[in-house]
């Protein structure tokens, strides 16, 4: 159960326990805690514990730290394995999110979610360094859609079962806390148990990397993070404020987005793999530069909620484009940087979250408009960034500014 097993082994197993299999149920098991959460908290938030703009930034604030903090899964996997720490991550997040709602103020709230935050942060991290170790460049693109679908998939269970029973049943915050939580804890410690530990064929450099030829895989990791605080802290927000959303119809919001994924992030897959990341980048982040300056006109001209409901949509569709930023790196980098690299991205792609929701918390109470205009100059910054991808990434070719070279240079 616990002996290592090399990938190219892996093909003898039953196919529920291949590696692929693995990162199905993992892109499974994570939604159901991380969505139940989403899915509640701006009510409970507003209904329980009376937060304000200027609270919720905060709240956000503290969750994105452990993501700002998540070079130091580059310390931890010198003693425990990736695929080990993925499991631990993912029981953190579930009993974290389990006892949320037995902490309804705003300095408990903040306890429970950065611990919550840290499962959540540490899994991703490690989660995407696996997802490319194990994927082959060839099939990556069409697999990460496929498991984009699936995490969209396990969203909808989530979600429309609150949608059918909140109401209907009289839910509690605590029960549906407790129990998206707690099967995430569980379906993580099956994995933890059922599967083989797979080995990479190439060993992971365990220390801090930052290489100069990356440089623009970490310009478009910074403005990600930065653009992506906007729409996790202020989008649902503003439909819960703005338009008195209750929970089962920002619910059923997301609903229509997950239908759409699931039909949808495949054919991103295919998209990505036949046009490339270049064109795939530049399409995305000229679309959300002009979703964020619609929601601003939200403010600035009075536009209603189906206007409102509709770039929620086409936003999430947007974001679903997100893993042709994963291939690009997957294209250029060293084998062996692939886990360190992930865990100081994710360092980077939270530099800006950790003082941006609060900063822009503060904002929004005097101009919710202002805050969506500055994510839509953050997307055009985005724009002229993947501008620079070459055509055909590869180790010595990372911009369009160098040229593919017999070995990488540094």
């Amino acid at each position: 159960m616990f002996r290592p097993l090399p990938l190219d082994q892996a093909g003898d197993l039953p196919f529920w326990r291949r590696p692929v299999a693995l990162l199905f149920l993992m892109a499974l098991t994570m939604p159901i805690a991380f969505n139940g959460w989403s899915a509640l908290l701006n009510n409970f938030v507003i209904e329980v514990a009376n937060f304000d703009g200027a609270d919720i930034g905060l709240l956000h604030t503290v969750r994105e730290i452990p993501g700002f903090l998540a070079v130091g899964v580059i310390a931890v996997i010198i003693f425990v394995r990736e695929q080990v720490l993925a499991m631990i991550s993912l029981v953190m997040l579930g009993v974290a999110t389990a006892v949320t709602a037995w902490f309804p103020s705003l300095g408990g709230l903040l306890f429970v979610t950065l611990i919550s935050s840290i499962g959540f942060h540490y899994y991703e991290t490690v989660n995407q360094s696996l997802q490319l170790q194990w994927l082959p460049k060839d099939r990556a693109p069409q697999i990460l859609g496929w498991l984009v679908a699936a995490g969209s998939a396990s969203t909808l269970v989530v979600y429309g079962l609150i949608v059918l029973t909140w109401e209907r049943f009289d839910l509690s915050y605590d029960l549906v806390f407790m129990l998206t939580g707690g099967a995430t804890a569980v379906l993580a410690i099956f994995a933890m148990l059922a599967y083989p530990q797979f080995d990479a064929p190439t060993p992971q450099t365990k220390k801090i990397v930052l290489r100069r030829r990356y440089w623009l895989y970490y310009a478009l990791q910074f403005m990600a993070g930065a653009r992506r605080q906007i729409f996790i802290v202020f989008a649902g927000f503003m439909m819960v404020e703005r338009f008195g959303f209750d929970v089962h119809e920002l619910t059923g919001l997301y609903l229509i987005n997950l239908l759409i994924n699931m039909s949808v992030a495949p054919l991103l897959g295919r998209a990505v793999a036949r046009f490339g990341e270049r064109r795939t980048l530049i399409f995305e982040y000229a679309g959300l530069a002009i979703v964020f300056a619609a929601y601003g006109g939200i403010y600035w001209f009075g536009w209603g909620v189906v206007l409102a409901a509709t770039l929620y949509v086409i936003d999430h569709i947007l974001f679903a484009l997100a893993f042709a930023l994963k291939t690009y790196f997957q294209k250029i980098a060293d084998p062996a940087d692939i886990a360190p690299t992930a865990a100081v991205a994710f360092t980077i792609n939270h530099i800006a979250a950790v003082f941006l929701p609060a900063a822009l918390g503060l904002l929004w109470v005097v101009s919710p408009g202002a805050v969506f205009v500055l994510a839509a100059m953050m997307a055009m910054v985005s724009l002229l960034l993947s501008l620079l991808i070459p055509r055909n990434p590869e180790p010595g070719h990372e911009t369009v500014f160098s040229r593919p070279l017999p070995a990488a240079a540094e």
